[in-house]
C-alpha cells in the first residue's frame, strides 16, 4: 500500500498528479470555478488490490460568508489493473464553511487521527488548473458523483 511505481498503468503515483488526480481535478472544476479555489490539500493515495484511492480537500473563496472558506471533499477510486484499467469513480461534495485557521487545525487533527505519517500536501491551484486565471464560466452541479 502507499506510493510507488504503478505497474498496471506504468506511472509512479505522485500525490496530486496522475490519472486518478486528473479525473478528480476535472470533477472539481465542474463544481468549483478554478479561479475561486483558495487551496488544494491532497492526502497520500493508497493502492490495494488493483485499485488506487485518493482524497483531496479543496477550499473556495467565491461567495463565502464573512471571510470563511467553502470546503469541499473530493475523492476518487481508480482501477489500475484488469480489463477496466483506467476507469475511475469520483465524488465532490461541499462539506463545510470554515475560517482558514480552523481548517489548518482540522487538517492536522485528521493526520493525527488516521496515523498517516505524512500530512496532506498543499498544491497551488495551477498544478491542477494551469489556465485558472483565464477559466471559462461553468454551470455548477453540487455534490455530484461521476
Amino acid at each position: 500500500m502507499g506510493t510507488g511505481p504503478d505497474t498496471g498503468l506504468g506511472h509512479p503515483v505522485t500525490t496530486g498528479q496522475g490519472p486518478g488526480w486528473t479525473q478528480l481535478a476535472q470533477a472539481v472544476a465542474a463544481d468549483v470555478p478554478p479561479e475561486e479555489i483558495a487551496g488544494i490539500y491532497v492526502f497520500r493515495p493508497y493502492k490495494r488490490d488493483g485499485r488506487e484511492w485518493g482524497t483531496a480537500v479543496v477550499t473556495r473563496h467565491g461567495d463565502a460568508v464573512g471571510g470563511r472558506l467553502r470546503v469541499y471533499t473530493a475523492r476518487y477510486m481508480l482501477i489500475t489493473r484488469g480489463k477496466e484499467r483506467g476507469r475511475a469513480k469520483v465524488e465532490v461534495q461541499e462539506v463545510a464553511l470554515s475560517p482558514a485557521e480552523v481548517l489548518a487545525h482540522v487538517m492536522q487533527e485528521t493526520v493525527d487521527r488516521t496515523g498517516d505519517p505524512e500530512p496532506p500536501a498543499t498544491l497551488e491551484r495551477t498544478v491542477w488548473f494551469p489556465d485558472s486565471d483565464t477559466a471559462q464560466p461553468h454551470s455548477p452541479s453540487r455534490g455530484t458523483a461521476r
